[in-house]
């Protein structure tokens, strides 16, 4: 067990060991790499008794996993997975170093506190758990630990799937990031389930222009020409387009807020902290993230570039896209730089029943409803195998805290008591399903 100073509960002493393990990603293959992360998620299950195998296909991008035998060998396995990296953090927007692992206010700060090395040290603490106690999990379990989701798991999970699928053989199912946490309904509690994620697609847009003195009058300023196309697509409003998990969800709510389902985004928008993350799931959602262009101040460039992050709903990648170019207008290209699915799975089934009596188990009577993450996970990866994929990384969480909002924020946390609560919640599924 890692000793703490402040005799933090195991869960968060291995979370704020792997916050300070800085995991840097920026993306385009520019990271600092997983490979002490990899390798203290590596010694942690051999000290359980497990056998961890490595992988690092691209030098410092190292995926480790190791399996857990179940009582019944019958069953299909189960994959418990996270991401070892994490995005940048800028440490003078924060008020507390982010690669620190402080613990203040009850919470534990840092980057990576919500996405995801919270959850990484919840699957490794619950198995933990299981394994001293001398039990073993219901099924097997396969514990995943990958490199570069950050980046649409180009140089981790991708990789992992194609080069190491042995690793998941007899898997059918799958549990990560992000759902399972709690959200606060006016004065009411209520947990979100993930069952679907939105199609990334990365796209770059390029206008070109004819270069010249900073002082000319000039017709033909490619700087121009892409400002005007990223203000019309950053202020495109897209249409509210339900799919079947998020027609049940804008039902549920509804009923919840009182608002009713009619209006799927009024019900949302009733959710408090967590409205602009459900907003997000109603619709394609297309944000500027990143411009390019120029290299003095008196020189009129002739290329200009913008990064556009786009989300859709599954199935409705090439609509999207046509819509994006005919906004953009026929004088700015549009590159595609990565692109992955969206999924949808049944919010029923075996998985689904037990990840609701669990937490109904922990914190009774609190209803769990489905929902579609507006971004993606390592999920995606693990569907090429088969392999349905759920967001489940269980915490109950203080009313006032903007958790949705912690996602690559500044100041990220999480509550110390919501990781206790997460880890115990994750081991009693563990031991039954």
């Amino acid at each position: 067990m890692p000793s703490s100073p402040l005799d933090l509960p195991e869960v968060a002493a291995v979370a704020r060991d792997l916050i300070r393990i800085d995991t840097t990603n920026h993306g385009g293959g520019r990271a600092v790499g997983e490979r002490e992360a990899a390798e203290y998620v590596g010694g942690y299950l051999s000290r359980l008794g497990l056998v961890p195998e490595f992988y690092e296909p691209i030098p410092r991008r190292t995926n480790v996993m190791a399996r857990v035998p179940g009582r019944n060998r019958d069953k299909p396995a189960l994959v418990l997975h996270g991401h070892l990296d994490v995005v940048p953090a800028i440490a003078s927007d924060w008020s507390v170093d982010p690669f620190e692992g402080i613990v203040r206010d009850g919470m534990l700060w840092g980057r990576g506190a919500v996405d995801m090395k919270d959850m990484d040290a919840m699957i490794l603490t619950a198995v933990a758990d299981i394994l001293r106690a001398g039990e073993q999990p219901e099924r097997d379990l396969v514990l995943a630990f990958f490199a570069d989701e950050e980046n649409g798991g180009v140089e981790g999970s991708a990789l992992v799937v194609q080069d190491r699928p042995e690793w998941f053989d007899g898997a059918t199912e799958a549990i990560s990031e992000v759902g399972g946490y709690s959200i606060s309904v006016g004065d009411r509690r209520a947990y979100l389930l993930q069952v679907g994620e939105k199609a990334l697609v990365w796209i770059r847009l390029v206008a070109r222009g004819r270069a010249a003195h900073g002082s000319s009058f000039h017709g033909d300023n490619a700087v121009t020409t892409l400002a005007t196309a990223v203000a019309a697509l950053g202020r495109a409003e897209w249409p509210v387009t339900l799919t079947e998990t998020t027609r049940e969800m804008a039902v549920r709510l509804g009923e919840l807020t009182g608002v009713g389902s009619d209006d799927p985004d009024a019900v949302a928008a009733a959710t408090g902290a967590a409205s602009g993350f459900l907003r997000s799931t109603l619709r394609t959602t297309t944000n500027p993230t990143g411009l390019t262009a120029g290299y003095k101040h008196n020189v009129i460039p002739d290329r200009a570039e913008a990064l556009i992050d786009v989300r859709v709903l599954p199935g409705t990648e090439e609509a999207a896209l046509a819509d994006i170019r005919r906004i953009v207008g026929d004088a700015v290209e549009v590159e595609i730089v990565h692109q992955d699915i969206g999924l949808e799975v049944p919010f029923s089934g075996d998985l689904v029943d037990a990840m609701v009596s669990a937490l109904d188990r922990h914190d009774p009577g609190i209803p769990v409803i489905p929902y579609l993450m507006g971004g993606g996970t390592d999920n995606k990866a693990l569907a090429a195998l088969g392999i349905a994929g759920y967001g489940f990384a269980p915490l109950r969480l203080p009313a006032d805290l903007d958790f949705t909002g912690m996602f690559h924020g500044v100041d990220e946390r999480v509550p110390i008591d919501s990781l206790v609560f997460g880890q115990r919640v994750l081991a009693d599924l563990l031991r039954t399903y």
